[in-house]
C-alpha cells in the first residue's frame, strides 16, 4: 500500500460475538477506508483480559473468540492482503510502549476517564490495574504506528483525546533528544496526534429493546441485538420483535424527535442501505411500523447474511485463520519495530546489539 496514504489503527475486543452494532458503527467503515487508508486492524486481545478472567471467559475462550473476531472483520470485507490483520499480543512492541507510556501518562488524567467509572461500578478497589490502565494501552496500540486517524465511537473519544495527551507530552519531555538524534517530523515531533474519525448514518447503533441505551455484546437478552452469527430466521425474529411505538412513522427526521426506538430503526436501515435518514422517511413514512419492519428484514437478511455464512467458513478452518493473523502480525511488527527502537534511543535504553 502506498506509503503516503494517511494510517488508520482501530480494533475490537474478541470478549463475545460482533454485532449490527460494530458492523455499522465499525466495519462498513473500515472496508470503505481500504480505499483512501493504510490500514491497521487489529483483534485486541490484550485489552480483552484487563477485567476478571470471569469476564473475559478464560484462555478457551479468549482463542475461539479472537478467531471469531477476525473471520467477522474479513467476511465484512476487511481484505488481509490490502489491510493488516493481527492480534495484538502477538506484537511485544504494545506491551513495551504502553509501560513507556505509563511513566509519561498522569494519574490526574487517568482518574477523568469516564469508561473506567462506569465499567469498576462502586468496588472500584477490587477491579485489575489493568482495566484502570486500559487507555494508556489503546494509546500504545494506536501510537506504536504512528496512526493519524483512529475511527472511533462517541464513548472512545476520550480515551483518543488522552492518547494526544500522552503523544504531545512524550515530544515536549523528549525535544531535545527528539532532535538530537533526529527522529521527529518537522514540528509535529515523534509521535503525530491522531484524529478521530466518527462517519455515517448509524454510527451509534441502540438496543432493540430499549432506544435509549447503545447495543451491546454484554446486554442480558440476546433480542437486544442482531449478531453477525444470525441465521435469517432469527434475524427476522429480533427485529420483528424489536420495540417501537404507536405512531406511524413520520415523514421527515425532525418527527424521529422524542421517538428513540423509531430513530434507531430508522438509522439501521439507513446504514445497511447506504441511504440518509431523510431519504429512509421519504421512503416509509406515514406507514406503520409493521411494513417498515418486514422491509428492514429483508434488507438485513439480505446484508447480513453473506457474513455469516462466510465467517462459518472461516471457522471451519481455524488454521487458516491463524495464519493470517500470523501474516498480519509480521507485517505489523515490521512497522512497529523500527518505531519502538526509535523510542528506546529517544528514552535512553541501552539496546541490545543485533547479531552479526
Amino acid at each position: 500500500m502506498a506509503a503516503f496514504l494517511p494510517r488508520v489503527f482501530s480494533g475490537m475486543q474478541p470478549t463475545s460475538t460482533l454485532h449490527l452494532g460494530n458492523y455499522l458503527g465499525a466495519l462498513v467503515n473500515w472496508v470503505a477506508m481500504q480505499e483512501t487508508h493504510d490500514c491497521i486492524y487489529c483483534v485486541v486481545d490484550m485489552h480483552a483480559i484487563t477485567p476478571s478472567m470471569e469476564v473475559w471467559g478464560g484462555p478457551v475462550e479468549l482463542t475461539r473468540a479472537t478467531r471469531e473476531v477476525a473471520a467477522a472483520y474479513i467476511a465484512a470485507g476487511v481484505d488481509p492482503k490490502r489491510s493488516i490483520i493481527f492480534n495484538q499480543s502477538q506484537v511485544t512492541g504494545h506491551a513495551e510502549l504502553a509501560w513507556v507510556f505509563n511513566t509519561v501518562a498522569r494519574l490526574g488524567w487517568l482518574n477523568r476517564m469516564t469508561q473506567f467509572k462506569e465499567k469498576a461500578g462502586k468496588d472500584r478497589e477490587n477491579v485489575s490495574v489493568g482495566l484502570y490502565d486500559y487507555p494508556v494501552l489503546m494509546a500504545a496500540d494506536i501510537l506504536l504506528y504512528k496512526a493519524t486517524h483512529v475511527p472511533v465511537g462517541e464513548d472512545q473519544k476520550q480515551h483518543l483525546e488522552l492518547t494526544r495527551d500522552i503523544a504531545q507530552k512524550f515530544n515536549n519531555d523528549f525535544a531535545e533528544q527528539i532532535e538530537k538524534l533526529g527522529t521527529g517530523t518537522g514540528d509535529l515531533g515523534f509521535f503525530p496526534l491522531p484524529e478521530p474519525m466518527i462517519q455515517g448514518p448509524a454510527t451509534r447503533v441502540m438496543s432493540l429493546r430499549d432506544g435509549t441505551k447503545k447495543m451491546s455484546k454484554s446486554d442480558a437478552s440476546d433480542f437486544s441485538r442482531i449478531n453477525l452469527t444470525d441465521d435469517a430466521d432469527t434475524i427476522a425474529q429480533k427485529i420483528r420483535k424489536a420495540k417501537t411505538d404507536p405512531e406511524a412513522l413520520p415523514s421527515e427526521e425532525k418527527g424521529l424527535e422524542g421517538r428513540p426506538e423509531a430513530e434507531n430503526l430508522v438509522g439501521i436501515y439507513a446504514g445497511l442501505s447506504g441511504a440518509t435518514r431523510a431519504q429512509v422517511l421519504s421512503q416509509f413514512g406515514g406507514g406503520q411500523f409493521s411494513g417498515f419492519k418486514g422491509a428492514l428484514v429483508d434488507l438485513s437478511v439480505a446484508k447480513l447474511g453473506p457474513i455469516a455464512a462466510e465467517m462459518r467458513r472461516l471457522l471451519a478452518d481455524p488454521g487458516h485463520v491463524d495464519a493470517i493473523l500470523s501474516d498480519g502480525a509480521d507485517r505489523a511488527d515490521a512497522i512497529a519495530a523500527p518505531i519502538m527502537r526509535d523510542v528506546k534511543d529517544i528514552v535512553g535504553f541501552v539496546r541490545r546489539r543485533q547479531a552479526s
